[in-house]
Order: C-alpha cells, then sequence, then structure tokens
C-alpha cells in the first residue's frame, strides 16, 4: 500500500508514512472515500516534537492489528498542527467541549461530513487510569455508528451548532487605563509568591502576561509588577525548565518549582522568551537576565537555525523513546567529564543530591534512570541541572559549561521538526531583532534578516502567504491571521532595527493583505467612517483566524485567546499599532483600538489568557512613545539611535535615517538641529523638546507618564 503521507512537506506526516494504518492527510479526498463507504472518519492531530504523540503512534499506529481496525472501519485522517492550526483549532474547540480539556495527541471521530460526534487526547493500548483501550473505543464508534446513526448525528448536529455560537462575536467595551489597572491587580493577586508565576502544576511560562505586567511597571511605576516579573524570571531562569548547558526553555514544568522540565523546546516559546528577557535585562540591569537573553539567542541560533537561516519549530522531548535522556546528570557522570574535584563542585552547585543513582551501565548515554530506586518521580528532579545561585566563579563556571555541553552533545540527540511554521519565525525575528538592538548584537539581527529573508522568498506564492515549509518546499495550507500578525510584527521589528525601508514596506504588505482577508466584514469599515460601534454591546470590530478564500470547515474559527502564543487577533492588533505609528495612518490606528475594544470582556473575565492584547493596550495607553533619531549618517547618530533602542520602554516605535526621508512619517519635518542629529521623542500627541545629547535622550526615555 502505497502512503498517502510519503514527501508531505511535514514532519510529522512523514514520520507515519511507514505506518500499516492507510493514512489520508486533510483533503476533500479523504471525506468523500468516508462517504462513499458510509464509515466514520478518525482524526488523528499532533506534531512532531510531541511525547505522547510518539508514544500513541508506537503502542498503536504501527501495531498492525489495530491497523487492520482502523483501516476496516474508518478513513483515518492524520494533520499537523504546526501545518493545519485552523483545523486544529476547530476540532481542539470540539474536544475541549467534550471533555473539558484538551492536548496533543488530539482524537476525534466525525462523520463523513466533518462534524465531530466524539472527541479525546491520548488513548493507550489497554485500558489505563479511566480510559478505555483504543481498539475497545474503536470497536464502541463502530458499533454506535452502525446501530446507533440517529443519535451519533444528532450529537453531531449539536456539536456543531456549539462550535458556530463559539465563533461568534464576543461582547464590546472598554479597555483604557482604568482597565488595565484591573487587570494588573487580577493577575497580581495571582501570582505564586514563592516561585513566580500561575497556579500550581504543571506551571508554563507566562511569557505574554509578564511582558505586559512589565510594560504596565514602565508606564505607571507600579514597583509590585516589576517584582512579580523578576521573581517569575529569576525563579525561571534557575529552574531545570532552563538549559544551563546550551540555553533555551523547555515547554513547562511539570512540578510548580520550575525544577522538572516537559522537555521538548518549542521556536514560539524560546522567542518569547528571548524578548522578555532581553526586555527585563535592559529595564532592570538584571545581569541574570541578560545573560539569559543571551544563551536563549544562542540556543536559537544554534540548535534551530536551519542551513537556509530560518528556524526549525522545536526539537522533540524524547531521545529514543526516553524523554529527557540527553539532558539528565548525575554525580558519576560530572565527575567522570569534569574529574572528582570539579565534577563534586559542579554537582553542588547544580543540586544534583549527594545519593544520586546513575543510568544503567552509568554510561553517559542518558539511558533511562532507575527510577523505582529513588521512590520514581524525585529522580528527575535529582538529575535535572539547574543554578539556584550564581557561581563564585564565573570564569571556573564558564569552562565547565563548556566541557559539559561538548561531553553531552556527544550523547545521542532529540529529534528536531525542521517544519518552518511562519507564525514562528516571524516571533523569532522580532525577538531576534529587539534583542539585537539592546544588547549591541549585530549577529542577532544578521540572523533575524537571513530569515526574514527565506520567508519572503519562499513563503510568499502569488501574492499570497502560506504557513509551513520544509526543506525549501512550501505546504500546502494557506497562512493563518497569527502568520500574519507575527510575520508584520516581525518585519517592523527589523525596520526599526536596521532603518532598511524595505522591511517597512513588507510589513505593510503584510498587514494589508490580513486586513483584506480576515477582518470581520462591515464591522471595521463602520469602525474607521467614524461609526465607533456601541462600546456596551456586540463587540464593533474582530478578525478570523482564516481567510475569506481558505478550504472548507465547518466552522470559520474566530478565537481571540492567547494561548502558548499570541492569538491572531492580538498579533495583528500589535502590527497595527505599530505600523500607524510608523507611516502616520489613522486608519491602521482606528482598527487597532477597534480591535482591543471587541476582547474588553475578554480581558476582564480572563487577563492569563489576554496577555499580548495587553501589551497592546499598554502600547495605546503610553501614546505609543515615539522616537524619531534625525540626522545625517554617523557616529552622532548612531549614538542617539543605540541609546533609543537600548532606554526606550518596549512597545515603543523607533525610526532612524535623514530629516524628511519620503514614506517615513516619523522623520517627517524633523530637522537636524544645527546640522547635528536630532532626537525627537513623543508621547502620543505631546512632543518633547527636540535634543542633541545621548545623556540628554537617555534621560528623556525614563521618564514614566502617568
Amino acid at each position: 500500500m502505497a502512503s498517502r503521507l510519503a514527501g508531505a512537506a511535514s514532519t510529522y506526516l512523514a514520520q507515519h508514512a511507514d505506518q500499516p494504518v492507510d493514512w489520508w492527510p486533510w483533503s476533500a479526498e479523504a471525506f468523500a472515500e468516508a462517504s462513499r463507504r458510509d464509515v466514520p472518519v478518525l482524526l488523528s492531530v499532533g506534531y512532531a516534537s510531541c511525547h505522547w504523540c510518539h508514544v500513541m503512534a508506537r503502542e498503536s499506529f504501527a501495531d498492525p492489528g489495530t491497523a487492520d481496525q482502523l483501516n476496516r472501519d474508518f478513513v483515518a485522517i492524520k494533520v499537523d498542527r504546526e501545518e493545519r492550526p485552523d483545523v486544529d483549532a476547530v476540532y481542539m474547540s470540539a474536544t475541549q467541549a467534550l471533555t473539558g480539556q484538551g492536548g496533543w495527541p488530539m482524537t476525534c471521530f466525525l462523520t463523513p461530513q466533518g462534524r465531530p460526534f466524539y472527541a479525546g487526547t491520548y488513548f493507550p493500548p489497554v485500558p489505563t487510569s479511566g480510559l478505555p483501550a483504543f481498539r475497545q473505543l474503536l470497536s464502541a464508534i463502530s458499533l454506535a455508528w452502525a446501530t446507533q446513526r440517529d443519535e451519533v448525528t444528532s450529537a453531531a448536529d449539536r456539536i456543531g451548532a456549539s462550535l458556530t455560537d463559539m465563533s461568534g462575536p464576543q461582547a464590546g467595551g472598554r479597555l483604557g487605563p482604568d482597565e488595565l489597572t484591573t487587570a494588573a491587580d487580577d493577575l497580581l493577586a495571582q501570582i505564586d509568591m514563592i516561585d513566580g508565576g500561575f497556579g500550581g502544576a504543571p506551571k508554563f511560562p507566562p511569557a505574554m502576561v509578564a511582558e505586559f505586567l512589565l510594560r504596565y511597571h514602565e508606564r505607571t511605576g507600579s514597583g509590585p509588577a516589576r517584582a512579580a516579573v523578576t521573581l517569575t524570571l529569576d525563579r525561571m531562569a534557575r529552574g531545570g525548565i532552563f538549559d544551563q548547558l546550551a540555553g533555551g526553555f523547555s515547554r513547562y514544568s511539570v512540578d510548580k518549582s520550575w525544577h522538572v522540565p516537559h522537555f521538548e523546546k518549542m521556536l514560539d516559546d524560546n522567542a518569547q522568551l528571548l524578548r522578555l528577557y532581553a526586555h527585563h535585562g535592559r529595564l532592570t540591569g538584571s545581569g541574570l537576565s541578560e545573560r539569559v537573553a543571551a544563551q536563549t539567542a544562542q540556543f536559537l541560533l544554534r540548535n534551530l537555525r536551519l542551513p537556509s537561516g530560518a528556524f526549525a519549530a522545536s526539537l522533540d522531548a524524547d531521545t529514543g523513546g526516553v524523554e529527557g535522556a540527553t539532558y539528565r546528570w548525575t554525580r558519576r557522570e560530572l565527575t567522570a567529564v569534569l574529574g572528582d574535584d570539579d565534577g563534586n563542585r559542579a554537582a553542588t552547585l547544580f543540586a544534583l543530591p549527594t545519593d544520586s543513582i546513575g543510568p544503567a551501565g552509568a554510561d553517559s548515554t542518558g539511558a533511562e534512570p532507575a527510577r523505582a530506586a529513588r521512590g520514581g518521580h524525585d529522580d528527575l528532579v535529582a538529575e535535572v541541572i539547574r543554578l539556584p545561585s550564581d557561581p563564585p566563579d564565573p570564569e571556573w563556571y564558564a569552562g565547565i559549561r563548556t566541557r559539559l555541553l561538548a561531553a553531552r552533545d556527544r550523547r545521542r540527540q532529540p529529534g528536531r521538526d525542521d517544519i518552518v511554521v511562519l507564525r514562528s519565525n516571524g516571533l523569532a525575528v522580532a525577538a531576534l531583532a529587539e534583542a539585537g538592538v539592546a544588547a549591541g548584537r549585530a549577529d542577532w539581527i544578521d540572523a533575524a534578516i537571513a530569515a526574514a529573508g527565506y520567508l519572503l522568498a519562499v513563503h510568499r506564492v502569488d501574492g499570497r502567504w502560506y504557513r509551513s515549509s520544509r526543506d525549501g518546499r512550501v505546504g500546502p495550507a494557506r497562512a493563518v491571521l497569527a502568520d500574519h500578525g507575527d510575520l508584520a510584527g516581525g518585519l517592523l521589528a527589523l525596520h526599526q532595527a536596521t532603518g532598511e525601508r524595505r522591511w517597512l514596506d513588507e510589513g505593510i504588505s503584510v498587514i494589508d493583505q490580513a486586513l483584506e482577508h480576515f477582518r470581520l466584514p462591515g464591522a471595521s469599515a463602520d469602525v474607521l467612517a467614524g461609526g465607533g460601534g456601541d462600546p456596551g454591546g456586540v463587540a464593533p470590530d474582530g478578525f478570523f483566524d482564516t481567510s475569506d478564500d481558505a478550504g472548507p470547515l465547518i466552522v470559520r474559527p474566530r478565537d481571540p485567546t492567547d494561548g502558548a502564543a499570541p492569538s491572531g487577533q492580538s498579533a495583528i492588533t500589535n502590527a497595527l499599532l505599530t505600523a500607524a505609528a510608523l507611516t502616520g495612518n489613522a486608519a491602521y490606528r482606528a482598527g487597532a483600538e477597534a480591535s482591543l475594544a471587541s476582547v474588553a470582556a475578554l480581558v476582564a473575565r480572563f487577563p492569563r489568557s489576554a496577555g499580548w492584547h495587553l501589551c497592546a493596550a499598554e502600547v495605546v495607553a503610553a501614546g505609543p512613545l515615539q522616537v524619531a533619531v534625525a540626522g545625517p549618517a554617523g557616529a552622532a547618530r548612531d549614538a542617539l539611535a543605540a541609546v533609543a533602542r537600548r532606554h526606550a520602554p518596549a512597545g515603543s516605535v523607533i525610526d532612524v535615517g535623514l530629516p524628511d526621508a519620503p514614506g517615513r512619517e516619523l522623520l517627517a519635518a524633523r530637522a537636524a538641529v544645527g546640522g547635528e542629529a536630532t532626537a525627537y521623542v513623543c508621547r502620543g500627541f505631546v512632543c518633547d523638546r527636540p535634543v542633541t545629547d545621548p545623556a540628554d535622550l537617555r534621560a528623556l526615555l525614563t521618564q514614566r507618564s502617568r
């Protein structure tokens, strides 16, 4: 049987090409086949670095008996959520509605019309922890399809109607300074004051919410907001969730103290955390945050950058089927690499217990630890390198890190998902550009330029943007709103970092395409014409997550909630605000403000799920602060530009160039005073006096608007 997944432009689909399941990719032909055979559809959604996706693949999809049952009674469709986030969004909403939770692998059963009637996540090969065996579930679904068809289709109709309601307009409202204070107070009341972050186990890095609290602090001077972020970032940086040897953060911590990571590393997470740590280091002077930002940038360049200059999506949690095997250490292994003195000293620094028991054979291969010898879960804590306090001898520490990383590199390494995702690379471009100018690292900016160049060359086909590519070959799915918003944000950040007009033009083009194809019909036109909508009624504006000419789904998804990465709506809102300041386009500003009004109810109820919206609202509350550095190229202009990029609050908009440069709104009518490079600082519609001295510019930028 020739696999339909062979040659797929998706790492995840290619991983399943040799299985005995007769997989179909997401396609109209697959549903037509289900209709022809009058059988239900099994939809399996995952991604290449997903630990439990690998487990279910080994246990069930590679099993000939399970495959025979699937092939006989179902049409099986495999979807990569990185490639088709629109499909994932629709059926994840159904899964969450049916089960109260979601995750990957996602397992949905659909009618031949694509309507879900049963859903779940991972199912084991034998009954476990209240879950039925996967083959038992398949048999039950087949029996219900054959004998209770009316009940199945009625359930599908109810779920479909619920999904349609969920994608409708949200309640509108106001999102101004008072509401931002309320949101900040709400968030601060939820902070874990011992370990930082929110909630218990598992605990995820709150990148967008922390960014909002830093921006709130910069605008208002809130000490508690700054302290909460500092606590969170310090605890994360010292925990096992941060790779103390190679840099970069794991997906989340399975405990509340950031000690034991789920070892999967995602580009989305690390791009956001690079920007956050760079911001915190710039604002507070924290050497720890500056070091973590540098190591995270290095992780992106060393471990995720592809030969093309673009960035891969993720690293697996597993190595050889064992989660985290590459990363775990024991005292015995440390002394084998470093010698007794340095090894024991490093083990104490890294908080490894004195009775740590190594992997079988202690051969430094990262084999499965002897968990039972230490009571199960505690062995993971023992073997994850942490850094509870800074080493007293930084030079010694740098040396042992280098030696340990070299030894770790000789171990078997986790797999990498080489799919290039437009949204994720947009986030990486923005992070490297912003962190690069703040730290004076031209190599980070150059990496951002290379990635952006790849995206422009490969992901735009006949004037339209596509979601993913692999090995330079574009995938089949059109880009969604999040792709457009984060790509535009990255391009605009690159323009501000380099002063090159090309990136501004490309960013504006992406925004205009998003407005054309994703905006709710009619609502924005009313707002931009001055109608404004009713702030207390139905939301005056918003965006769909898929374009108006995307492939058919049972519902056109619309979810403004920020998850692990910015939602499409919050991403495009932030891009609109930046573009408005850079170009003077009032329609962009009006559209962004209307978009924020549409999520006011979401922010009020669930501020932790609206972090990037809150960041955009902070930009509006702050003006945004705009800095124009006008004058002839040279050392004087470069000095002012460096101060602006180092000290301007997050969310500021910066442009550097010749006075009255064509199409550069911030440089219009901005003369070089006395022929010298001159900086102009404006907050909203009010400008300070122009300055030519970098010290004066720094003083202006560190004043808080209240």
